[in-house]
């Protein structure tokens, strides 16, 4: 496996190609959702951390709050400085180090934007960072994947052709991570190009653990988009609420 895989692929075109048709409506529609559950006030200070190119943030930026996106890839948030706007801003951020501290109101980890580093040092760093950027009583809303879940739905195999570029896809899992190898072949290049993702089984009792080292409260659990009642075995995501105290 390569070490910090998630710097190489992230800043590869190749994932941008990939991944470029996301449902942006689908995006609005969680954004909206969590938005009416939450009710921040105007001028709440929100962060987007693991933002990518923005599509999260653009639309929280239709709301009357100020909003900053951060992600380690130079190239995703080259693209959303493009969108950069008077309550809108990006930077180029690794969120295992120190970002602003005491600053925000409320800070959103979308769709699986964690679990990628090797040690447990690196996850209790990045979830110091998003602990360390809120003001007392401010709320982390972070967007997982529910691990039992997804083992028992998962798509061993499959193949895109985009732009003339084929993309093979093998997942896998064992106890501790789910595993996503792509196989690229590219007409304008020689030989295949591969990449493999890797992503840790967080249970909600290990976040629980992160959190609380941290000053982070868990305040509930939602197993859906639609903020329904989170079930180990059925819901398909782990969206959990916490607040700092």
């Amino acid at each position: 496996m390569q070490e910090n895989w998630f710097k190489d692929w992230f800043n590869s075109p190749y994932y941008h190609i990939l991944y470029k048709n996301r449902d942006e409506s689908e995006a609005m529609n969680v954004i909206d959702k969590i938005i009416t559950r939450l009710h921040p006030p105007s001028g709440s200070k929100i962060i987007d951390i693991a933002c990518g190119k923005g599509r999260h943030a653009f639309h929280l930026a239709k709301y009357p709050f100020d909003i900053t996106g951060i992600d380690l890839s130079e190239s995703s948030i080259a693209e959303a400085l493009i969108n950069e706007k008077e309550n809108l801003h990006f930077y180029t951020h690794d969120m295992r180090l120190p970002f602003w501290i005491n600053y925000f109101n409320y800070a959103f980890n979308f769709f699986t934007s964690f679990g990628y580093f090797k040690t447990n040092k690196e996850n209790e760093n990045a979830i110091r960072t998003i602990a360390q950027s809120l003001v007392r009583g401010g709320h982390f809303i972070i967007d997982y994947m529910n691990t039992n879940y997804t083992a028992s739905h998962i798509v061993h195999s499959e193949e895109k052709n985009i732009d003339d570029i084929k993309f093979s896809i093998i997942r896998w899992h064992d106890d501790r991570k789910f595993y996503k190898k792509i196989i690229i072949d590219d007409p304008m290049v020689s030989n295949s190009i591969v990449f493999v993702e890797e992503v840790q089984k967080f249970s909600v009792g290990d976040f629980e653990k992160l959190f609380k080292m941290h000053g982070l409260i868990i305040k509930s659990i939602h197993g859906n988009y639609d903020f329904s009642r989170y079930d180990e075995t059925e819901s398909p995501r782990m969206i959990i609420v916490a607040e700092k105290s």
